[in-house]
């Protein structure tokens, strides 16, 4: 059942990815509220999914590349909801609903290898480091969504030919401002789930491997996004630099996701 409900998620989502196509050249009202109800249905929908795959396994079901990829899925829609509480716009749609969509259909049609943990490890410390770091991942994609439309918005505005939904965008200081408070939310969760991630390194292995693929990557992946926090907080980077540094910052995030399939310490293996 659980994979059941996932796809009627998916399935909702769907409606967002239509929007972001569309929005690619016209604006249309109509399709933003149903992409915007239709991924409130498809949260509920993805959350029942994700309550139903625990219960009837345990936390450690939480590990799984598909329930991790769910999981991921389901906390970027509900950082995109978040900010369009605060700032009334669907604009970052644009960019999060295809990642979104992607990412939940790869969960709902993939196979399901675990990573490869210590009994000692299974409860508590996973699931924390789990919880922390994919929330500073959503966090992460957010912050790289209001990114690419300043960006574009950017371009738009020299080129004084706005047009479709990039023609309706927020002003670039909204856009910037997205950008920025979703890397400030996101920061603490991203370095305390590195942190519980090396008391499990510590308690499985009883030593953390910093040349190992995916521990290195992920501090590099930390390292550029303290770099991008420094530099917007102290360094008062706002505009183009910022949103430069914020997609470095998100390509990171993938090649240290992808680590997970080379990893020694960290690693995916069959189920």
């Amino acid at each position: 059942m659980s994979m059941i409900w996932l796809r009627v998620a998916l399935c909702c989502y769907g409606v967002g990815l239509l929007y972001a196509l569309v929005a690619l050249t016209r604006t249309t009202e109509l399709l933003s509220k149903l992409a915007l109800h239709a991924s409130y249905l498809g949260m509920v929908f993805h959350l029942v999914s994700l309550v139903e795959a625990v219960t009837s396994a345990g936390q450690l079901t939480l590990a799984s590349v598909h329930n991790s990829e769910s999981l991921l899925a389901f906390l970027i829609m509900a950082v995109f909801m978040l900010a369009y509480l605060v700032y009334q716009t669907t604009s970052p749609g644009i960019v999060i609903f295809p990642i979104v969509f992607l990412i939940t259909f790869v969960a709902a049609t993939g196979q399901q290898p675990f990573l490869q943990m210590s009994p000692s490890t299974r409860h508590g410390w996973l699931l924390t480091h789990i919880a922390l770091i994919f929330t500073g991942y959503a966090a992460l994609s957010l912050s790289f969504g209001a990114s690419l439309l300043y960006l574009i918005q950017e371009r738009m505005l020299k080129s004084k030919r706005p047009g479709g939904m990039f023609g309706r965008l927020p002003s670039l200081q909204v856009i910037d401002d997205i950008g920025y408070r979703s890397l400030l939310l996101g920061f603490p969760f991203m370095t305390l789930g590195l942190i519980a991630g090396t008391v499990i390194a510590e308690n499985t292995y009883g030593r953390v491997d910093l040349l190992d693929p995916k521990i290195m990557l992920s501090v590099l992946m930390w390292a550029v996004y303290l770099v991008m926090v420094y530099t917007r907080w102290n360094a008062g980077w706002r505009g183009r630099k910022a949103a430069l540094l914020a997609s470095v910052a998100f390509i990171a995030a993938i090649v240290a996701w992808s680590a997970n399939y080379f990893s020694n310490m960290h690693r995916f293996v069959a189920s």
